[in-house]
């Protein structure tokens, strides 16, 4: 599937001038690549966990979008001959050209809304009910960050494949965060 997607993100990006490889356009498809696969790992955690079938279909959904997503960007960058791992710290590209992203790396990655590695943990070793709320609190938090990675790709990408996903991308997890929230 992973190999089918990418190819399907290759073919779309064939043919075209590749975008610069500190812009928006690859910025965005690295970092949000980064974001989709946490929220994955996340989901994948609770769905093993959770009893309740609302959740359960929104972890499957989660993974299996996601996963979609992420592969269209890998498939991106390797058509515009770009490398999958960035060569400047995350989130430099969100705020344009000359703006303070990427002098923090901690706080960039909290910006994107990423689950730190002793919240992945809590996640791991909780149960029940416990388990779900702090999913629930953190996917919030993690679509809130790709709500606003999707609207500084909106507000500074050039490519129109970037700027189609990056529209989906917002408009999904804003609708997500509201199932979130009502759960």
């Amino acid at each position: 599937l992973a190999l089918a997607l990418a190819g399907g993100g290759y073919l779309l990006g064939r043919g075209s001038t590749a975008p610069r490889d500190d812009g928006a356009d690859a910025g965005f498809a690295r970092d949000m690549q980064t974001h989709h696969l946490q929220a994955v790992e996340l989901s994948l955690i609770l769905r093993d966990k959770s009893p309740d079938a609302d959740l359960r279909q929104l972890t499957y959904d989660i993974v299996t979008g996601q996963q979609h997503q992420a592969g269209q960007m890998y498939g991106w960058l390797a058509a515009w001959g770009l490398p999958q791992t960035p060569s400047q710290a995350p989130m430099v590209w969100m705020n344009g050209p000359g703006h303070a992203h990427g002098t923090d790396e901690a706080a960039d990655l909290e910006a994107m809304g990423l689950a730190t590695p002793d919240e992945l943990d809590q996640l791991r070793a909780a149960e029940g009910e416990e388990a779900e709320r702090l999913f629930l609190t953190l996917m919030i938090e993690h679509h809130r960050g790709g709500v606003a990675m999707a609207d500084a790709a909106l507000a500074h990408a050039e490519r129109p494949e970037v700027r189609t996903l990056a529209e989906a991308v917002a408009s999904a997890q804003a609708a997500e965060i509201a199932l979130l929230e009502d759960l």
